[in-house]
């Protein structure tokens, strides 16, 4: 499929007017792996910048031509990094109790236990210790899907590899196929937005993510304009530099939404809110009062944002889940390991996709959906939900086709070519250069912000603020 028709089919899913179609540049064989992924991200980069366009009109701004190079939104994919010139991966500490490993029954399965409490619970368990070697043994020891269940059951995250047949004939795998879907809960008049020199200029989201899809989804808003507000709760682990990558331009506070000061903290921020964006597991913010309905009735207009693992119906609903889990329950694991295989010989086993493709490309989607839900409030009223999950990703990626196993790359290098794209920032770590927005907007281009300089108290910036950070904005360009 072309990303001409993957723009169409976005269009389609999220029930919206046709749109001005994107100017899409180079090739989609970039990435070694058989999946469409350059034209998938090209696709969801070229939804959201042909919408804030048509957003930005709305407020009185011109029409404008809008564009993606395939290679800038297939290295988003791998959220590298440079530091004082070097190349740097970001990962999670290593841990054996995160990978694949062969069951009794001859299944494998992908364990995920980069969190510290989740290792820590994960090998308690298996009754293992932190090596691949007990891991392995105690593994073996365990049929595939019981092993599944109990994680499940605990809380705990790990995923059986399965074909693509196989998850499209379970009760998850039927449910989760739309990649972004839309719902009005709530009436509500026609959204008035003023004129503005940019898509998102005077809307604020609050934001309530961690580690890819939802941090990625809040710091593009930003990037067309919004004011983002970053919730955290300080007793939570850290994702390490990856916090920084998806930081740029946000404001960052903390509230540990547990104690009942904090939650009327957040229910005053969410009154003046437009955008909620919500990436914990299905249920949790609902438990405390926090849920679509909700945050309608607090700020009638209110767009809801939901990025889940699995969706949200069904037995799967409140599993816990990453990237690499999800690869292997769709079928993507089981696949680029066949390919690989076939490519280079030795075992056919599971491998994962080169970089962090079903988060970074539901965390797109999931900024298509705000300003799809945007265009809706705009035309029609109402408060909107957005809903986007990893599985209905990975099945909507598989919807595009293959490429051509010949001219699959062996490898990619993210960086080669693309510094009209880098951004770059001090730290305390010293130089820190990282792609930016990637998006070409003729009139209102997409602008990378700074990294926060701090935690600051719950409240929105004052006028003022604004006016200080403008400037200082300015004096750095």
């Amino acid at each position: 499929m072309t990303p001409q028709a993957a723009f169409e089919s976005l269009v389609r899913s999220a029930g919206i007017a046709p749109l001005a179609m994107p100017a899409f540049d180079g090739s989609e064989a970039l990435v070694p792996s058989p999946f469409r992924i350059a034209t998938a991200m090209a696709a969801a980069l070229g939804y959201a910048g042909a919408a804030a366009a048509e957003i930005w009109r709305f407020r009185g701004g011109d029409k404008q031509e809008v564009g993606v190079d395939l290679k800038a939104a297939a290295a988003m994919v791998v959220p590298e990094y440079k530091l004082n010139g070097t190349a740097v991966r970001p990962m999670l500490p290593p841990s054996a109790v995160t990978g694949f490993y062969q069951s009794v029954d001859g299944r494998w399965l992908h364990l995920n236990g980069g969190f510290p409490h989740l290792k820590l619970r994960t090998l308690d368990l298996l009754n293992a210790n932190d090596t691949k070697a007990s891991v392995m043994e105690a593994v073996s020891k365990w049929n595939a899907l019981a092993l599944e269940d109990a994680l499940g059951f605990l809380g705990l995250c790990g995923a059986m590899v399965r074909s693509e047949n196989e998850w499209r004939s379970w009760i998850p795998g039927r449910l989760a196929l739309t990649p972004i879907v839309l719902t009005n809960v709530a009436p509500g008049p026609p959204l008035r937005l003023a004129d503005s020199a940019v898509p998102l200029g005077g809307l604020k989201v609050l934001d309530l993510t961690r580690a890819v899809a939802g941090p990625l989804c809040s710091r593009q808003l930003a990037e067309h304009g919004a004011e983002v507000l970053s919730v955290a709760a300080g007793r939570l682990p850290s994702a390490g530099v990856l916090d920084d990558i998806y930081a740029a331009g946000k404001r960052q506070t903390n509230l540990d939404l547990i104690e009942p000061s904090a939650a009327e903290a957040l229910r005053r921020l969410a009154r003046s809110a437009d955008v909620f964006v919500d990436s914990y597991r299905p249920g949790a913010l609902t438990a405390l009062g926090f849920s679509p309905a909700a945050l309608a009735h607090l700020a009638p207009g209110m767009i809801s944002v939901s990025i889940s693992a699995y969706g949200f119906e069904g037995p799967w609903a409140a599993r816990r889940g990453f990237e690499e889990t999800v690869e292997a329950a769709t079928g993507l694991a089981s696949e680029q390991g066949a390919f690989m295989a076939a490519r280079h010989g030795g075992a056919n086993q599971p491998e994962l996709l080169p970089g962090a493709v079903l988060a970074t490309l539901t965390g797109v989607l999931g900024t298509v959906g705000v300003l799809a839900a945007l265009l809706r409030r705009i035309r029609e009223g109402g408060s909107w939900h957005v809903e986007v999950s990893l599985a209905a990703t990975a099945a909507w990626l598989s919807s595009l086709g293959r490429i051509d196993a010949a001219v699959v790359p062996e490898v990619f290098e993210p960086f080669t070519g693309l510094d009209q794209y880098l951004q770059s920032c001090e730290t305390k770590d010293g130089w820190f250069e990282f792609l930016g927005p990637v998006v070409r907007m003729a009139k209102t281009p997409p602008r990378g912000g700074s990294l926060p300089e701090g935690i600051v108290s719950p409240h929105w910036a004052s006028a003022h603020e604004e006016a200080n950070a403008a400037e200082n904005k300015s004096a750095q360009t």
